[in-house]
Formats: C-alpha cells, sequence, structure tokens
C-alpha cells in the first residue's frame, strides 16, 4: 500500500470517525439521562463520556459547549448540540425512521412543547425549593410544587403516559422527576407526590418507573441519596 493510499484511508477513517455520535453527560445529571432515553427510544449508537463538572471539565467538552460549560452536550457529524430539549427534538428529526419521540400532528406537537416547557420553567425550580429549604418557607414550597403538578397532571387526563399509551416527548422532558423526587421525599421526610393530592401523577411516577429503557439507565440510587443529601447539606450550611 502506496502512501497515498494510507493518506486516502485515512481520510476515511476520520470521515467515518465524524459519523460517529458521542454525549457528553455525568452520572447525576437528569438533563444527560433525557438526551440517552431520546437516544436509546431511537436505538442510536453512541459514545458516553463522562464529565466531572464539580472538578475539572475536560477540554473536550469545554470545545464543544463554550457557552454554558454544562452537559448535556451531543456530537454527531463532529458537530455540537447542547441543551437536553434541544438535543431530544434534533434526534427525533435526525432518525426519523426510529421510535417517534414528538407527535406528528402539528397541534399536537405544539401542546408537547408546551407541557414540557411547563415541566422545565415550573416543576423544576418548584421541586428544588423543597430540596433546599427548611421549616416555613419549606412549607410553602411545598404547597408551591403540589400547585404546579397539579396543573401538570392536567396534561395526563385519560392517558397512561403524557405521550398517550407510549412515552413520548414530555415524559422524556420529565422524566427524571420519578425517581429524583422520591429521592428528595426520603431526605427532607416530607411526601410531594401520593395517590391522594396527585393521583395521576403518582400512577405515572410508578408506570415511568417500570420501564425497562429507565430501569436500566438510572443511577444507582444510594450513590444518588448520598450525593443528593451531601448536596443539600452545602445548600442549607
Amino acid at each position: 500500500m502506496n502512501i497515498s493510499s494510507l493518506r486516502n484511508w485515512g481520510e476515511i477513517v476520520e470521515a467515518m470517525a465524524e459519523k460517529r455520535v458521542k454525549l457528553f453527560g455525568m452520572w447525576c445529571s437528569p438533563f444527560a439521562l433525557r438526551a440517552e432515553w431520546a437516544l436509546k427510544l431511537k436505538g442510536v449508537e453512541y459514545e458516553y463520556v463522562e464529565e466531572d463538572l464539580f472538578h475539572k471539565k475536560s477540554e473536550e467538552l469545554l470545545r464543544y459547549n463554550p457557552v454554558t460549560k454544562k452537559v448535556p452536550v451531543l456530537v454527531h457529524d463532529g458537530k455540537p448540540i447542547a441543551e437536553s430539549l434541544v438535543i431530544i427534538e434534533y434526534v427525533d428529526e435526525v432518525w426519523k425512521d426510529g421510535y417517534p419521540i414528538l407527535p406528528k400532528d402539528p397541534y399536537e406537537r405544539a401542546q408537547a412543547r408546551f407541557w414540557a416547557k411547563f415541566a422545565e420553567d415550573k416543576i423544576n425550580p418548584a421541586t428544588f425549593a423543597v430540596y433546599s429549604t427548611t421549616g416555613e418557607q419549606q412549607q410553602k414550597a411545598l404547597q408551591d410544587a403540589q400547585e404546579v403538578f397539579k396543573t401538570l397532571e392536567e396534561a395526563l387526563k385519560g392517558k397512561k403516559f403524557f405521550g398517550g399509551e407510549t412515552i413520548g416527548f414530555v415524559d422524556i422532558a420529565a422524566g427524571w422527576l420519578p425517581c429524583w423526587v422520591r429521592i428528595i421525599e426520603e431526605i427532607v421526610g416530607i411526601n410531594i407526590v401520593n395517590e391522594n393530592n396527585l393521583p395521576l401523577i403518582n400512577a405515572w411516577f410508578d408506570d415511568f418507573m417500570e420501564l425497562e429503557l429507565v430501569k436500566g439507565s438510572l443511577p444507582p440510587k444510594d450513590k444518588l441519596y448520598a450525593f443528593s443529601k451531601a448536596r443539600r447539606e452545602k445548600f442549607l450550611a
């Protein structure tokens, strides 16, 4: 094989590498988990790169996401895509023949985006407030969290999942809640969601956690509990 052939082969190998899918995440990041669920639903093979955001971020991560310097970051064909909800939509659009994540109907698709954003903008901070406060402040945060969960329940009426009989965009966007909320409840000793105050959300929690996709990808509960408990103590110190 001559030098020219070696050069051509090297270019082919490099081009093939560029086509590979790489995901930068962190074991305790629910947002990185969203991106993983989307890729797995579509049957996309990908390389996972674990980041340590609390100590030293890799040069690759900083190069691919210089704006927020956070995970997840999806790299496809050598091009980076940041922000978990953006990544989910990108995956759904690029691998069209796989599992449908967003509805095909424009109105239903808009509704899915609305509820995903609602969960992002309302549920996430309300839940975090319960986790990161104590006393009267925590009781107020609990009431606020239950109110926004009650609003989210409207999108579940008559359905097993937000996507219907199967999971969809909203389920993936809010899918970290069934695991993390239960961890938070254990740590703070307060019940946020149960079958009496939020029956539809509670049932969705159980159904979502039973999915093989979910059970096979969640971080170890004891490790997540210890991490979350230590983090709460730092917030309160």
